[in-house]
């Protein structure tokens, strides 16, 4: 269980990470060790790459995309904006086997989140991964052993966790702002539309199925679930709760000051359309922990109308309004409104540059979200998709989460890897 003295190492690291984007412009480039990196994946990895591109001595010698269009447009974008033209791949494997890379940024589908980051690591490069950063539980504890083993800075993408007035909001939580805080609740909703019924197919010329499968068990290509609707399907996603939960369910972990929970239920369904999505489109998952202390998620993937806030937080003297960019909101216990912090920022520069930091200085301990707190919020995904799959509590052991008492849950603590690829990333 990691120390509660993490909470307060964080904070550290949040004021250094503000501390440099505020003088970055004031340092000399040619002062700072130079940061060579690699992005695989993008979609999302293309704004990763832009902001990575345009730090003072960091290039990104590689994008790599499975989707030869895609690759293409994705340099011609980078060169139109940052200036300098990195090498297009399709085989992330370039990246690792080039001597001169630094790091690994890893933002393909989430069935790659784990294996890329475990070559990744034990090629001796450091690795930034999107969330979640696992497509099960187990992946999840391969990536915290590798980063110790080869001491490698693996930091997952959940950047609020580097945003200032995110930071702010946590500081006042645990100051005791609201008293003690025993209840987080938090939400998504979108407007999503179906994803209909994909029919087998040949893949398209430009896109290499069989490198975007990877580490997976073989299925035919289905001409509706690439480039997105993967997240729907159990074999390569985890749904709305891995996609977005994961986000909110890392504040409110971090709101409480708790790891492992002792209990997960979930409850939902598939309401809105007749397709082939197997996660639900409406979902609540619940997380009870020890000291009295609870979190709450609710989703509606198909209506988007909200409530006031992306997290809340509830104490024996009041309640804390958080928002998606960290704005928040102080209430006392007759729900008057007695503090209040402006917007800020979601953080993902600051975190890209915490990331970059902790790489020039060698120190995986520098990290706002090292591996170790990304698999323990990723796990809380995990364990309620459990609980909805198998329509039925999940009961843990606190000190590391582990399942206990169904053999059917503990079961799906991993997934079955296509042939030769489980001895290729195993840390056991």
């Amino acid at each position: 269980m990691l120390p509660r003295r993490h909470f307060v190492a964080s904070g550290a690291a949040l004021a250094a990470t503000t501390h440099t984007l505020a003088n970055a412009a004031q340092t000399d480039s040619s002062d700072l060790k130079p940061v060579r990196i690699g992005v695989m994946g993008l979609s999302r990895g293309q704004s990763l790459a832009l902001d990575f591109g345009q730090m003072p001595s960091v290039t990104v010698k590689y994008l790599c995309d499975i989707d030869e269009r895609r690759a293409v447009s994705a340099v011609n974008q980078f060169k139109d904006k940052v200036g300098v033209e990195p090498q297009s791949v399709v085989n992330f494997l370039e990246i690792l086997d080039d001597p001169e890379i630094d790091a690994l940024v890893c933002a393909a589908p989430n069935h790659w989140h784990a294996p890329a980051t475990l070559l990744a690591c034990k090629a001796g490069k450091h690795v930034y991964v999107e969330k979640p950063c696992s497509h099960n539980p187990l992946e999840g504890e391969w990536m915290v052993a590798a980063g110790q083993k080869y001491n490698r800075c693996v930091q997952m993408g959940s950047q609020r966790r580097s945003a200032a007035r995110t930071q702010e909001a946590m500081k006042r939580l645990h100051s005791g702002a609201i008293g003690n805080v025993h209840l987080a609740r938090c939400y998504y909703n979108n407007l999503r539309g179906s994803i209909g019924h994909g029919a087998e197919a040949t893949p398209p010329k430009e896109l290499n199925y069989e490198l975007w499968q990877g580490p997976a068990p073989r299925r035919p290509y289905r001409d509706n679930l690439i480039p997105y609707n993967w997240h729907w399907v159990w074999h390569y996603g985890g749904g709305e709760l891995a996609n977005n939960g994961v986000h909110a369910l890392d504040l409110c972990r971090w709101g409480l000051d708790v790891d492992y929970p002792i209990r997960a239920v979930s409850s939902g369904g598939r309401y809105w359309f007749d397709d082939d999505q197997e996660t639900p489109d409406v979902q609540t998952a619940a997380f009870e922990f020890e000291g009295g202390k609870r979190i709450t998620w609710d989703a509606l993937s198909c209506n988007k109308h909200r409530v006031n806030s992306f997290c809340e937080f509830y104490g024996d003297a009041g309640a804390l309004e958080l928002d998606s960019d960290g704005a928040y909101r102080i209430f006392d216990l007759n729900d008057k409104q007695i503090e209040e912090g402006g917007k800020g920022s979601v953080g993902q520069k600051e975190h890209l540059q915490n990331f970059v930091d902790a790489i020039r200085a060698d120190d995986p301990s520098l990290l706002n979200q090292p591996i170790l707190e990304g698999h323990k919020s990723t796990l809380l995904c995990h364990l309620g998709n459990i609980a909805y799959r198998t329509d039925r509590v999940v009961h843990c052991d606190s000190t590391n989460g582990h399942i206990v008492g169904d053999e059917e849950q503990q079961a799906m603590w991993r997934r079955d890897y296509a042939a030769g690829w489980e001895d290729r990333i195993s840390m056991s």
